[in-house]
């Protein structure tokens, strides 16, 4: 059981399903458990409260890694059903945890590129920004690659990130023509924004798990900064031996672009985010309906019950995924839901901060809380239909 939750953190599982699933796995086996996961470190008691064992499990956030995941709670439910001995389950998760990464090198930094392309176009960029978005947010893959194996400062990654993409975008400006620079910086890191992390921490507050929830948002919070700094490093440094950026309007793009940005996005979160190939038509499905239950409902409730929809569509149809196949919900539900959190928005409102525009600073965020607020509510609400399995 301590294997199994500690996996279930490490693939990107928020700390009420972590706990959730072990309740349920404790009770099929007949041991009386306690937990309590927090983003970064998980406790367990085990036996009665006069006779109790503690572990106690120090652990960094875990990234999403949704074909882990899967595979994860695939043993657990073995386990579950009595098919899988507990020692064997162990193995398997040791054997889950020591696979190599499902997509290769070259295929992930692509889906970098094509995430950050994706996202220009959702912020209404001309073609320039999108192909600078791309060629930056593959920038952002290549620096984490050069970065990762450098000890003691793996944190300093996101700014060093933003400060080079924003730097990058103003050279871009002024070499290539007129670019967007702060939307074309936007879409290069949106990778990084914390914007699936604020909702999942909403959501955990809403399931009445203070401790996580505080935590995580607080650190979505900081990264937020740290981003907001290295941006505004990254500007006024190359500024000042450019010259400041154009900020030329673009060009509008047409149409149906965007319905080829709705296409991209999806296949370039299966390969970030890990993900099975089986399961790219689902996520497809689920990022179409997400974004469609979205726009119909800003245009008939406003735009923070719009995120409620959209939200709700997300959740049904993991549920239906879920039932239909016998495959955790997560798998369509993240993808669908990066699509939908409030990243860009909440940037903005961090950089406002940062130029010392505090009343719009602040407005920006009470809008993004409420964002978040009402894509927890949608989640919960779908999530309410059906009582809690170990899949979930």
């Amino acid at each position: 059981m301590v294997r199994f939750a500690h996996a279930l953190h490490a693939y990107g599982s928020a700390a009420h399903q972590v706990e959730n699933a072990l309740e349920v796995l404790s009770r099929r086996l007949g041991v009386s458990a306690q937990s309590l996961a927090t983003p970064t470190s998980i406790m367990f008691s085990f036996g009665t409260l006069a006779d109790q064992r503690l572990h106690l499990l120090r652990v960094e956030p875990g990234d999403n890694d949704l074909g882990r995941l899967a595979r994860t709670l695939a043993v657990g439910r073995a386990v579950y059903q009595g098919q899988l001995a507990p020692a064997e389950a162990t193995a398997r998760l040791d054997a889950i945890a020591a696979a190599p990464a499902r997509y290769g090198w070259w295929l992930t930094t692509a889906a970098f590129g094509l995430s950050s392309a994706a996202a220009a176009r959702f912020l209404g960029g001309g073609g320039r920004e999108v192909l600078a978005a791309a060629v930056l947010g593959a920038l952002v893959r290549v620096l984490a690659v050069l970065l990762h194996p450098a000890k003691g400062i793996g944190h300093l990654f996101p700014a060093l990130a933003a400060a080079l993409v924003s730097a990058a975008a103003v050279a871009l400006d002024h070499a290539v023509g007129p670019v967007q620079h702060y939307l074309t910086t936007v879409a290069g890191i949106i990778i990084l924004v914390p914007g699936l992390t604020l909702t999942v921490a909403i959501t955990e507050l809403a399931n009445r798990h203070l401790v996580a929830g505080t935590a995580r948002l607080s650190g979505a919070m900081v990264t937020l900064g740290i981003l907001g700094i290295g941006v505004a490093i990254g500007v006024k440094t190359t500024s000042g031996f450019l010259g400041p950026p154009t900020d030329a309007l673009s060009t509008a793009l047409p149409a149906w672009t965007l319905l080829l940005a709705l296409i991209a996005a999806p296949l370039a979160f299966t390969v970030l985010l890990q993900a099975e190939a089986r399961d790219t038509p689902w996520i497809l499905l689920t990022c179409v309906l997400g974004f469609t239950g979205v726009q119909l409902g800003a245009r008939a409730l406003g735009p923070e019950l719009g995120a409620f929809v959209g939200a709700f569509v997300v959740g049904a149809a993991g549920t239906l995924y879920g039932n239909l196949l016998r495959r955790p919900t997560p798998v369509v539900r993240v993808p669908g839901l990066l699509l939908l959190v409030p990243g860009s928005v909440a940037f903005r409102g961090t950089t406002a901060l940062v130029d010392l525009q505090v009343d719009s600073g602040l407005e920006i965020f009470v809008r993004v809380l409420l964002t978040a607020i009402a894509l927890a509510s949608g989640l919960l609400v779908a999530s309410a239909v059906r009582p809690a399995r170990l899949m979930d």
